[in-house]
């Protein structure tokens, strides 16, 4: 069977019918209609109340005789009874060269004061799923600038990693050092739920001229709607595809998870999904592992790095999305609350953290050297209630005395400014010259 020509492809794509409904119930995060009779996923436009403007929604349950939509705006702006209207188009968004040196709002709209935003290369919102034969494992050191990464938990090109905390701890600054200081082509950043005074300060504080040319940054607040947080997600992702499609390596930066999941069960409840553990919705558990999936490195070239945050509830990081997270992710960073109240930063508890890309991106001697100093720090926490009582005796154990030997010398290794980048070679250095006893260079 001939390949179809592109024209016939357009017709067939061609709806003819125009499906409308009218909004029968407003609610506080979610609107019924008694159609259009549509897929999920289909965005629509809703009447506003005057009838001279439309605002946006997304298609969230279908039922027999209505439909749920999520609106991307305030739901009080429309009324019983207005036109509901099915887009024709399809759900494209604006990527490409035009948008670098940009911050978006989830709809792809510049919201950073300056001109609106002339794209001329659009793409779907949601990308196919790709092959697990598509992929390469991880084979080239990603070099943070951050020693105790680096040295210890060392990451890979196109590896997903995420960076678990309780709030207060320095998650947001780790972030922003990450964004400055690691090797990458292009930046995605991808602020979802966050305060708005931290998307401007890491938009126009942290980042220079220079780093925001390469740089595209996607925020929706906490103060807008579920279904424009979600949005902002797969837009973030939908340039890290572009990018990556072009044999770029992207660092995308998810901040955070947690909120993430919690607009998609806020739509979850509204749809009428049932709850499930600490009331997430079957939909989040559905769709956070796709959006994982859809990073990482290709073999037709080109990687998306993703360091997605996770917000735990408690420092013993159990909740149900730290959990998927773990088990989704080819790496975990945890910072610890104990570590950033005596002032260490970056607060990362390195023997409750794992990259599982590490071994094999290690050369032998790097290893060596790693291993011998997570047995040290081990080694240290698990004596520390003897050792801060007066129990333990010095001699008693050889390890011990060892590991509380080099502590010090340890923890001036971990401990770095949050605009100093050591470089790989450096820091593989100094971590060797930690083990050989000759002290931290």
């Amino acid at each position: 069977m001939s390949a179809l020509h592109p024209m016939q492809r357009q017709l067939r794509a061609i709806d003819p019918v125009r499906r409308t409904g009218r909004v029968r119930k407003i609610m506080s995060s979610a609107i019924e209609a008694d159609g259009p009779n549509v897929p999920l996923g289909t965005l629509c436009n809703v009447e506003r109340r005057g009838g001279e403007a439309w605002f946006g929604a997304e298609v969230v349950h279908v039922d027999r005789e209505s439909v749920i939509l999520s609106p991307f705006e305030d739901s009080s702006a429309t009324f019983s009874g207005a036109l509901v209207r099915a887009s024709v188009r399809a759900d494209l968004v604006p990527v490409g060269p035009a948008l670098l040196g940009r911050a978006l709002d989830a709809l792809g709209r510049a919201c950073d004061g300056a001109a609106p935003i002339d794209a001329r290369d659009f793409a779907p919102l949601r990308d196919r799923m790709p092959s697990p034969l598509e992929r390469v494992s991880p084979n080239q050191v990603l070099e943070t600038g951050i020693r105790a990464i680096d040295g210890l938990l060392t990451l890979g090109i196109g590896q997903r990693v995420g960076i678990f905390a309780a709030s207060g701890v320095g998650k947001t600054s780790l972030v922003a050092q990450l964004s400055q200081q690691v090797d990458a082509d292009i930046v995605v950043i991808a602020l979802i739920g966050e305060r708005g005074r931290e998307v401007e300060a890491m938009w126009n504080g942290t980042f220079s001229d220079a780093a925001r040319s390469k740089a595209v940054l996607v925020a929706a607040t906490s103060d807008q709607s579920a279904a424009m947080r979600v949005r902002a997600a797969h837009l973030a992702l939908a340039q890290a595809h572009y990018w990556r499609a072009q044999g770029k390596k992207v660092l995308l930066l998810l901040d955070s998870v947690t909120r993430l999941a919690m607009a998609l069960r806020e739509i979850g409840l509204a749809a009428g999904e049932p709850p499930t553990v600490r009331a997430y919705t079957p939909n989040v558990f559905a769709t956070i592992p796709k959006l994982v999936e859809l990073c990482g490195a290709f073999k037709k070239g080109g990687a998306i790095t993703a360091i997605m945050t996770v917000l735990s509830e408690t420092d013993d990081v159990d909740d149900p999305v730290c959990e998927m997270m773990k088990s989704l992710l080819d790496g975990h960073i945890v910072l610890s609350r104990t570590l950033a109240e005596q002032g260490h930063f970056p607060a990362i508890d390195v023997c409750k953290s794992v990259s599982r890309q590490a071994w094999d991106l290690s050369g032998e001697v790097h290893r060596a050297d790693a291993l011998q100093t997570v047995e040290w720090l081990s080694l240290q926490q698990s004596a520390r209630t003897l050792l801060d009582t007066g129990l333990y005796v010095k001699g008693a154990n050889p390890k011990i005395d060892r590991a509380v030997e080099r502590h010090p010398e340890i923890l001036r290794f971990l401990k770095q400014g949050r605009e100093d980048r050591s470089s790989f070679t450096d820091t593989v250095s100094q971590l060797a010259a930690l083990n050989e006893g000759r002290g931290h260079a």
